[in-house]
């Protein structure tokens, strides 16, 4: 088994703020959508300072992908150094016009290679990290999960302590939701 496999990758979520804190978010989102992309540059960064960092709020950053790119960049997350994670998807989501820009898949996995080497994780097992299936098919499962408990349609879609945030995803919606529940 090669090295890469079985040591570096796992697949874990990727959350940000206090494992004891009362308001848990889950953000299911896709790395190829617009919408996803307007949430972690305006919403989330507030969501951080004032709930996450003050320890009242954790987020769980969960996978839906929509399309073979969106998995794939996916996947090249959850290999790339869990410290350096929450960092590659804000570059993901900060760069994502020019990543996804692309003639074939192919053009788009260069792309997305160019961007993992900044944060770590080299050709060779960036290579590697696409290939590997039970990668593929816990991000896949996860998504077939969220639409089975949650019925999710459209990303990013926000679960906070367990119940679908309906309103518009707003900042001062999602503070008004909060503040009811601390």
């Amino acid at each position: 088994i090669n090295a890469f496999a079985s040591e570096n990758y796992k697949l874990s979520d990727i959350t940000e703020g206090n494992e004891n804190a009362k308001i848990k978010i889950y953000s299911y989102q896709s790395l190829t959508c617009p919408h996803c992309a307007t949430f972690h540059a305006e919403i989330y960064p507030l969501l951080k300072k004032d709930y996450i960092d003050t320890g009242i709020v954790k987020i769980y950053f969960k996978h839906f992908p929509l399309d073979l790119a969106a998995l794939n960049a996916a996947k090249i997350v959850q290999c790339v150094d869990e410290k350096n994670r929450i960092s590659f998807l804000d570059h993901l989501y900060k760069t994502q016009k020019s990543w996804v820009r692309g003639e074939t898949i192919e053009d788009i996995i260069q792309n997305l290679k160019k961007s993992a080497k900044q944060f770590g994780l080299d050709e060779n097992n960036f290579d590697i990290c696409l290939t590997l299936k039970d990668l593929e098919n816990n991000i896949l499962n996860d998504r077939i999960e969220a639409v089975k408990n949650f019925q999710i349609n459209s990303v990013p879609t926000i679960i906070i302590n367990g119940k679908i945030f309906k309103d518009n995803l707003e900042y001062k919606n999602l503070k008004k939701t909060i503040e009811k529940l601390i």
